[in-house]
């Protein structure tokens, strides 16, 4: 027999194995994906939690034409923190650590779920206002990103567990 037919039969013969041991990918039809987009999310009324929620509504696939199973609060905290100074005793970069609380709650009733995660993103100071606003904000965003990235991880054990 050729290499490469070799191949294709070890192929065949390992997914013939795999289908047979129970295992199912995250994302299979048993899954986790249709659960995680029929997640309502809640955050804090500000831009830091408005940025969360839009991250994290895209990382779980939000599907607005169904009802959802289940609803996500989050309490988000954030601490800015000047690094290093410059010779005008100003500071040449920060450092933004954000800490979000969640729980999830079946809609039909059932134990809630809590987790915490928190991330830390450093940013550059910038002299000229605007560019430092500019800078702080895509720092939010970054350290918003991030969490809903660790949320998201952290659903996916959640569901895949029931």
């Amino acid at each position: 027999m050729m290499p490469g037919g070799r191949r294709l039969l070890l192929a065949l013969v390992g997914a013939a194995l795999l289908s047979g041991c129970g295992f199912t990918p995250l994302y299979g039809d048993a899954g986790v994906s249709g659960a995680l987009s029929r997640i309502a999310v809640t955050t804090p009324d500000d831009r830091l939690g408005y940025r969360l929620r839009e991250q994290l509504e895209d990382a779980f696939g939000r599907d607005g034409a169904q009802a959802p199973l289940y609803r996500l609060a989050t309490e988000v905290e954030h601490k800015r923190r000047p690094l290093g100074r410059r010779i005008d005793d100003t500071a040449s970069r920060y450092e933004l650590t954000v800490r979000a609380a969640w729980s999830l709650t079946p809609v039909a009733g059932g134990e809630t779920l809590k987790g915490v995660q928190t991330t830390t993103i450093t940013y550059a100071a910038a002299d000229q206002p605007y560019a430092a606003i500019a800078a702080q904000q895509d720092g939010e965003d970054r350290a918003a990103a991030d969490l809903a990235r660790l949320i998201r991880l952290d659903m996916m054990r959640v569901l895949a567990g029931r």
